[in-house]
């Protein structure tokens, strides 16, 4: 009898672990399918670059779903993961990393949705014979691919410039040049330096594009990076300025020949193959160009009546510098959400965050959190379904579900994205379409 108590007490034990494992299972299910059925409602899916699974050789043990760092782009529903919030996967790629059978393959978003960027090679290489784009402009996003890709199209190039040394250039003619230096710009700085080429690198503004504009302490690196001339960068989380900080070492120990301050104006293709690149200071020459600027460009205006007033912002680069303020930013993106969760953090500030629809669909998964404990704790308040009709000093007329709410605001900023650089690629002659790309991750 005491044995069968034993062997009774035992079995109870172990059904409760069972049945709570087959509930937090079941749970689990249910939230993956849900947010499968929404996916479709949210977005048209992945933009870029996301992982392909095939489901023949996959095995289900969900290291593919653990692995990313965006939260829920991929579930497992029915044994196998599927993508399920295909708009938040910005193409880490750690997903095909992690599969212990290779059944992950990292590919382009189907052709209606790359519409609107530049046709590209498997090389990276535009529709114009030498004129490559690299990083976020090619339709990829993380600051790892575009460190790798700012690699890899100046591979190709020095590949090309020895093959072709029986073919002589004018004096003052480089090997390529560089416009941009952000990420991508400044690892094809250091690969061209690397291979010894003749490069010139072109930056409207300073070293290290669009991440100078982040706000503080903005987590910016998520996963290990090898940068030419230096090796492999293997810290997981870096800040804003942290790599900046790296960056600048990097670039105090190699000989690199970059002019900030130089924006270019026009490129041009010559008859005889080489590239006439012009800025507003002079005229260059070059065999090869490559293009590593962001997608940003200038902020995008509402058009709202006020916004021009002095008050109004586009960026927010210290927060630290308005504490017991009245505060408003419009957006709902990470950029908005980050923003209005750094202003909160400062002594005495009253932030709140305006958005036009009725719930956040594209945050990543760490700021959804906490933008949600902001809320909760009572440190930013948040008004969906609402949009400024007005800017006036010292308030906004805001126009809500509720009704119009006169807003008290010492200051405002609009994060509502900006006009992409498709303009001047097209006045360059590239094409835009449907791109074939093999993006190393």
């Amino acid at each position: 009898m005491e044995t069968l108590i034993s062997w009774l007490i035992a079995a109870f034990v172990v059904g409760i672990f069972v049945l709570q494992y087959y509930v937090g299972h079941r749970r689990k299910l249910a939230r993956a399918k849900a947010a499968a059925a929404r996916g479709p409602l949210s977005s048209d899916g992945p933009r870029a670059q996301h992982p392909q699974i095939h489901a023949e050789s996959c095995i289900g043990c969900g290291a593919c779903v653990k692995a990313c760092p965006e939260g829920d782009v991929l579930a497992l529903i029915d044994g196998k993961p599927r993508i399920v919030n295909g708009h938040k996967c910005i193409g880490h790629g750690l997903c095909a990393e992690e599969c212990p059978v290779g059944a992950i393959t990292m590919v382009m978003a189907k052709a209606s949705a790359m519409a609107d960027f530049p046709c590209l090679s498997p090389e990276l290489e535009t529709s114009l014979p030498n004129l490559f784009i690299a990083g976020e402009l090619g339709g990829l996003a993380l600051i790892k691919n575009a460190v790798n890709q700012g690699r890899d199209v100046v591979d190709t190039i020095f590949a090309r410039t020895r093959q072709s040394v029986s073919h002589p250039i004018p004096d003052g003619t480089f090997d390529l040049i560089i416009i941009g230096a952000g990420p991508a710009g400044i690892s094809a700085s250091l690969r061209a330096a690397q291979h010894g080429l003749r490069a010139l690198t072109l930056e409207r503004e300073q070293v290290g594009g669009t991440v100078t504009k982040y706000p503080r302490q903005k987590l910016v690196l998520t996963s290990p990076v090898e940068f030419p001339l230096h090796g492999r960068f293997r810290k997981t989380q870096l800040s804003k300025e942290e790599l900046l900080e790296f960056w600048q070492s990097v670039m105090d120990r190699a000989d690199l020949n970059i002019h900030t301050g130089e924006g270019v104006e026009a490129v041009t293709r010559q008859s005889d193959g080489l590239f006439h690149i012009r800025t507003g200071l002079a005229t260059y020459h070059t065999r090869a160009v490559v293009l590593a600027l962001g997608r940003s460009g200038n902020p995008r205006k509402l058009g709202v009546p006020g916004e021009h007033l002095p008050h109004v912002l586009y960026r927010l680069i210290e927060a630290e510098h308005y504490h017991d303020q009245k505060l408003l930013v419009i957006g709902g993106g990470d950029s908005a959400v980050e923003a209005a969760m750094g202003l909160a953090r400062q002594h005495g500030n009253r932030v709140t965050l305006s958005y036009r629809r009725d719930s956040f669909i594209r945050l990543k998964d760490r700021n959804q959190k906490r933008i949600a404990e902001h809320i909760q704790n009572g440190k930013i308040e948040v008004v969906f379904n609402s949009q400024p009709r007005e800017f006036q000093p010292g308030s906004t007329i805001l126009e809500t579900p509720d009704g119009i709410r006169n807003l008290e605001t010492d200051s405002v900023w609009i994060f509502a994205g900006g006009s992409s650089p498709n303009e001047f690629l097209k006045s360059i002659g590239i094409q835009f379409g449907m791109q074939d790309i093999s993006a190393s991750v």
